[in-house]
């Protein structure tokens, strides 16, 4: 039971009782709800990116051999790097932007999948340091916040992993 310290009847005390009781329905949301929220928005563009590496089963694309081979370079202490074996890096960063948001989707393996992309986040800033305001750290937040707290109940973790009695 709570102690209503601001009656309803002075000036303000419906505004308080009205705060109190938005305040009571936004923590009514299930923290599934958001959780999924997170799990698609953070895959959508990894598997659209991954979506434009291959042209064709394990095929990498012109443009991804290019790009990983060409033009990423990993910008480490003021210096620049190519990346060692691009090729292998390029299958690797395509394989993971494909496989990683479906498990993200699906909510199988959430954890290690938002850890995944929490790895690669890191390797995408060392190659474009200019994205971390608009997308990487956006990114970083997202696929930690899963890492800590998982995916919640809406998907396929609770089904392979047994509840933990407190």
């Amino acid at each position: 039971m709570t102690v209503d310290l601001v009656p309803s009847s002075v000036p303000g005390g419906r505004l308080a009782a009205l705060h109190r009781r938005a305040e009571s329905l936004l923590a009514a949301i299930p923290s599934s709800l958001p959780l999924l929220a997170l799990r698609i928005g953070l895959a959508v563009p990894f598997f659209k990116s991954g979506l434009t590496k291959w042209d064709g089963f394990l095929t990498l694309s012109n443009g991804a051999r290019y790009l990983f081979q060409q033009e990423f370079k990993l910008h480490i202490l003021g210096s620049q790097f190519p990346y060692p074996m691009p090729l292998t890096m390029a299958t690797a960063a395509g394989i993971g932007e494909i496989v990683l948001p479906i498990l993200l989707v699906l909510g199988l393996f959430t954890r290690y999948a938002a850890l995944g992309i929490l790895a690669m986040t890191a390797v995408i800033q060392l190659t474009i340091p200019d994205g971390w305001a608009n997308f990487h750290l956006p990114w970083a937040a997202m696929a930690l916040t899963l890492v800590v707290f998982g995916g919640g109940r809406i998907g396929l973790d609770p089904l392979i992993t047994p509840r933990r009695m407190p």
